[in-house]
């Protein structure tokens, strides 16, 4: 099974969609990716996606109230784990947003984004946020889930790949070496981290399109 963890504060349906359409690309059957929700169910699962959206204080106030916090710090250093967005970040040490903990599996921390720090765009004027829409990642080195994405896209230099962001914060890993991606929004920032068994990125993979599908299809095949 291919578990979606569902603790109420994670875009699970659209992230449900996806990995259908990429199972179907397999000719695998659909009911191989659940959504769960009970601790027991959780550690079962094969394969662990785990999503959110949101304010970081928030999701990790839904993680610890649905009771699958433990069970999911149980799993991610041994299972193939696939953190999105909010669900990147909260493998951090802690978040700049209401002072937050998070579940400390990878040394960082998620800060609030530079624009707000006086970012300007090419004309001068100050950036948006969030950060809002399709954005070119730059894969900073090789790792089977992210391989062949980039130059995907016939709009993008060979190496880069777009994919779809909706954010205020982004992690700031203090290890150089779990930094998977890196995209530009007035400066670059890191966007994907990988170690081991564990592949998180800022973007959603859910919303972009055929790299997003590429990328998720190459989860479900990875093995670490």
């Amino acid at each position: 099974m291919i578990a979606i963890v569902d603790y109420g504060s994670g875009n699970v349906r659209s992230v449900q969609r996806a990995v259908h359409a990429a199972l179907q690309a397999f000719g695998r059957a659909e009911d191989e990716v659940q959504r769960v929700s009970a601790p027991e169910r959780l550690v079962k699962a094969e394969r662990i996606i785990f999503p959110g959206q949101g304010s970081m204080n928030h999701c990790m106030g839904s993680l610890e109230s649905s009771g699958l916090k433990q069970s999911l710090l149980e799993c991610v250093h041994s299972k193939p784990f696939l953190g999105i967005c909010v669900g990147e970040q909260m493998l951090f040490d802690r978040s700049e947003e209401k002072s937050t903990p998070g579940l400390a599996v990878l040394p960082g921390e998620v800060v609030r984004f530079h624009a707000l720090r006086g970012a300007k765009d090419s004309q001068g004027k100050p950036l948006k946020v969030p950060h809002m829409g399709w954005n070119r990642v730059r894969f900073l080195r090789d790792h089977p889930v992210t391989q062949g994405l980039s130059g995907l896209q016939t709009s993008s230099p060979d190496d880069t790949a777009w994919f779809y962001f909706v954010h205020s914060f982004h992690a700031e890993p203090t290890e150089a070496s779990d930094r998977l991606g890196e995209a530009d929004y007035g400066l670059p920032f890191t966007c994907a981290v990988a170690r081991d068994n564990i592949v998180a990125t800022q973007f959603h993979p859910e919303k972009s399109a055929a790299a997003g599908l590429q990328l998720l299809k190459q989860f479900l095949l990875w093995k670490p």
